[in-house]
């Protein structure tokens, strides 16, 4: 398996559309032809993703991941003093829904997808009004934790999808990273863990 560093503004797989062909799993597989992509990472989020090297180890990667054996964290910094919660880490449980009209954005509605996001509080900025937060997101819906984190009122900041002017006007781009991933490797079954800090 290859663990990778995806810059912001990089797609994770090719998109529709000429313009967009260039990607992390594009250029990985020029180096690597047998590299498969097994998660993906939103355009505008930075940090690590992993792929598979061969059909076996992607099967048991993906296997991995539908059983949450793979656990993931992100930083991110929120528009507002977000407060910590009692217990350490907090939850948001909200269904997410794609909004049809509107997509590639999502929703808050009955009718979504369970999705629940555990979070604490790492440190407030108190004269940016922002807050850092640690994010271990339980399900893996698309867009869950900026989703999420608009629907308790502290969208993260320069997000374009979800922002509000405010927020958006406090980053030049989305302050989400992905900096944790713990798993056990397909092969050696030995317990993995790697980390990246946010460049934020």
């Amino acid at each position: 398996m290859l663990v990778l560093n995806k810059p912001a503004g990089l797609l994770s797989v090719p998109g529709k559309g000429a313009d967009k062909q260039d990607c992390l799993s594009s250029r990985v597989q020029q180096r690597y032809p047998d590299a498969r992509v097994v998660h993906r990472l939103d355009q505008a989020t930075s940090g690590l993703m992993l792929m598979a090297l061969g059909a076996n180890a992607q099967r048991a990667l993906n296997d991995a991941f539908a059983g949450r054996q793979v656990h993931k964290r992100y930083v991110a910094v929120v528009d507002g003093l977000l407060e910590p919660s009692t217990e350490n880490w907090g939850m948001i449980e909200l269904p997410i829904l794609l909004d049809w009209p509107n997509r590639p954005r999502r929703i808050i509605d009955p009718q979504g997808k369970p999705s629940c996001t555990r979070w604490r509080v790492l440190q407030h900025n108190l004269a940016a009004k922002t807050t850092r937060v640690e994010l271990a997101p339980v399900t893996g819906r698309s867009h869950q934790l900026r989703v999420h984190l608009q629907a308790v009122q502290h969208p993260i900041l320069g997000d374009v999808l979800y922002g509000t002017p405010a927020s958006l006007g406090k980053a030049e781009r989305l302050l989400l990273h992905a900096t944790r991933l713990e798993l056990t490797h397909p092969v050696s079954l030995q317990p993995m863990v790697f980390s990246s800090e946010p460049p934020f």
